[in-house]
């Protein structure tokens, strides 16, 4: 490393931020870029590590700990450090096709696994992986670099999200002709759709990446459903390969009395026409406005922050966001020890900007909707919720048990379901004939991305269910190896 002492030296600093006031009144992104000098000092304080677990990857206790998808940190760590950023960027492109992407909405378990951070601040990781690609663009750097020669192989990718974009990038490399579906308007998918524009800009970020694929030569098909506008057979029949990154988009529902009441909604219905109406500067037909309304949320997880965030650029009268967990420590707990990815309490920027307009984080740890209750015109009026409190039943399993005499009821006009996602939708999978796993995903062995027809792979979401962009990004890459390696026998992808 070119500075062994940077970790003793220099203290951890992040890029500030537009104040919670102020960008609440716009979609834009708010984080601020450090100037080159500080971010110089934090790569100095990588600490040349035996062993760097931040590019490790593992899984944990379910959970990721370090990189994914092995980014060479510590090597570009040292590059910022000495001023190399074009070189920078080429060893962060080696393992990352979008890392604009995860260096905005990543939740970085690099850091988590730093280990600097058993007993200091970890390493700014997220920060510098961005602040490395913004510079790349600014420069001039990246460009389109098309394959020099062709295969000849068709490839079709079902689904424009994280391991669709992934795949075809890194097959296009390969030099197939790759034709990327996508239901949707816009490409994109999770991307797209999912992440609100505050946290990731559309046209400035995301279809500035996208315009650089279609230069190389991926084709991009829009508006168009597989297994609807395109039939299944068609497909097959059409491409000399089919990779399914359809995610899973299937959302978990909450059965409870007055279910059937207007305004509740599933997330992703606010979120994606949200983005739709800040794209074409006008709302849809589906539109929904939370503005002048109590929002309740149910769900804690970074779908439910994005509502909250939303909500309050909306200009809504209130906002409280239900969370069926206990409330994390400040600090890791005994059983959550490093390298694992760290389950202590931190505010999000839609938790902060809910405190600094209305005065708290909006979240309510262990409660749980019972019931909610509608007006004479059939819109909903109140949630009820109660306390949980989370015991062991006779398995062994920890389960959500009403806590008597806790009951609330919380007046509402917009309720927001941010509960997960069960899995992939079934149809293009039933019209197919594809083998599934217990929990409906795509039946497919992670790294070999093989499903029960020949020819046909799967990656991302809709073969390992929720999670991770990053973890998106492992699986269309390896998906595409895999793809590379039955069109010509062999691979030199990564």
């Amino acid at each position: 490393m070119g500075k062994p002492t940077g970790f003793m030296e220099f203290l951890r600093e992040v890029a500030t931020e537009v104040s919670p006031s102020d960008r609440i009144h716009n979609w834009d992104e708010f984080h601020l870029h450090m100037p080159e000098e500080k971010l110089r000092t934090q790569g100095a304080r990588c600490m040349d590590c035996g062993i760097p677990f931040c590019h490790t990857g593992t899984l944990i206790s379910g959970m990721a700990s370090g990189c994914p998808i092995n980014n060479l940190i510590p090597e570009w760590n040292d590059l910022v450090y000495r001023g190399l950023w074009k070189e920078a960027l080429e060893r962060l492109h080696k393992t990352n096709n979008f890392p604009e992407f995860t260096g905005r909405v990543c939740p970085a378990p690099c850091e988590g696994s730093c280990v600097l951070g058993l007993n200091n601040p970890p390493v700014t990781i997220k920060n510098i992986e961005c602040s490395i690609v913004d510079k790349g663009w600014e420069e001039g750097w990246i460009t389109a670099n098309p394959p020099a020669k062709r295969t000849g192989k068709k490839v079709a990718i079902v689904g424009s999200g994280p391991a669709g974009l992934a795949a075809a990038a890194q097959l296009n490399t390969a030099g197939h002709w790759v034709t990327v579906f996508e239901r949707a308007d816009r490409p994109g998918g999770l991307l797209m759709y999912g992440i609100p524009n505050m946290k990731l800009e559309k046209e400035a970020v995301v279809m500035r990446r996208l315009n650089i694929l279609q230069a190389e030569g991926v084709e991009f098909v829009c508006d168009t459903e597989v297994g609807k506008d395109i039939t299944s057979e068609q497909l097959l029949k059409d491409f000399d390969a089919v990779i399914l990154c359809t995610g899973a988009t299937k959302p978990r529902d909450l059965p409870i009395e007055g279910r059937e009441l207007k305004g509740i909604h599933f997330a992703m219905e606010f979120l994606t026409a949200n983005t739709q109406a800040v794209l074409n500067q006008v709302p849809g037909d589906d539109f929904i406005s939370a503005a002048g309304k109590d929002v309740v949320i149910i769900g804690g997880g970074d779908t439910g922050t994005d509502c909250v965030g939303t909500s309050i650029r909306h200009s809504c009268n209130s906002v409280t966001q239900l969370e069926i967990m206990p409330q994390p420590p400040n600090e890791r707990a005994a059983n959550n020890p490093w390298p694992e990815w760290p389950k202590v309490y931190k505010m999000d920027y839609g938790q902060e900007e809910a405190a600094a307009i209305f005065g708290a984080d909006p979240r309510t740890y262990t409660t749980t909707a019972t019931k909610f209750e509608g007006d004479e015109n059939g819109h909903v009026k109140a949630v009820h919720t109660v306390q949980v409190e989370w015991t062991k039943d006779e398995n062994g399993r920890f389960i959500p048990k009403q806590v008597p005499g806790t009951e609330q009821v919380l007046p509402t006009q917009l309720v927001l379901l941010a509960m997960g996602f069960l899995g992939p939708e079934q149809p293009l999978l039933d019209a197919l004939g594809i083998e599934r796993d217990a929990r409906s995903n795509v039946k497919a062995e992670h790294e070999k991305y093989t499903t029960s027809l020949p020819g046909v792979f799967a990656a991302g979401d809709c073969r390992r269910g929720q999670s991770l962009v990053v973890w998106a990004f492992n699986e269309g890459r390896g998906a595409a190896r895999e793809c590379d390696r039955y069109l010509m026998g062999s691979t030199d992808l990564p």
